[in-house]
């Protein structure tokens, strides 16, 4: 019995919650928004609209030139001692840039980094010319410029050229 009348009460105010009907404060209808926009500048008499112009929308796709120049500013050319990674699965990547040292590091290790399927990030390249001729000297390598300052940082490298595997960092 008495659950019959706490179930009664809960459906009778639920109905009421349910049906209630939603009160207009104030109804704008008939009132200009020109005073309001005119406070954020966008009223037709706005200087701000006139002399707005929007930007230009590129419709070609971008092209690899558009990524040049590309600086990793927390890496040189140097010398790279090993150094013990265990980074299972990790996929085998080389880090070179435009420069005597990563060119004769490529000409020397371009078959081995083919075997191994590794892929290079060019992190300082200015012109598509010095990029093209790495990938000429790295014939059959997959490479793509790109910044590696982050890697720098997280992998605590300060030099390139290197090879990093899921086993180690070398030169």
């Amino acid at each position: 019995m008495k659950a019959n009348l706490i179930i009664g009460t809960l459906s009778l105010l639920l109905s009421t919650v349910t049906c209630a009907k939603h009160t207009v404060v104030e109804d704008l209808r008939d009132t200009s928004r020109r005073d309001y926009y005119r406070t954020l500048n966008f009223s037709n008499d706005s200087p701000a609209l006139h002399t707005m112009s929007l930007p230009t929308i590129r419709t070609e796709p971008y092209s690899e030139a558009d990524m040049l120049p590309v600086v990793s500013e927390r890496l040189t050319p140097g010398k790279v001692l090993y150094r013990a990674t265990n980074t299972p699965g990790l996929a085998p990547f080389f880090l070179i840039g435009d420069d005597e040292l990563s060119r004769s590091w490529l000409r020397a290790r371009s078959s081995f980094l083919r075997e191994m399927g590794a892929v290079g990030l060019v992190v300082n390249v200015q012109r598509l010319e010095a990029l093209t001729l790495l990938r000429a000297i790295g014939s059959g390598l997959e490479m793509v410029p790109a910044s590696a300052d982050e890697l720098a940082s997280v992998l605590n490298i300060q030099h390139y050229p290197l090879l990093i595997t899921a086993t180690g960092m070398e030169q």
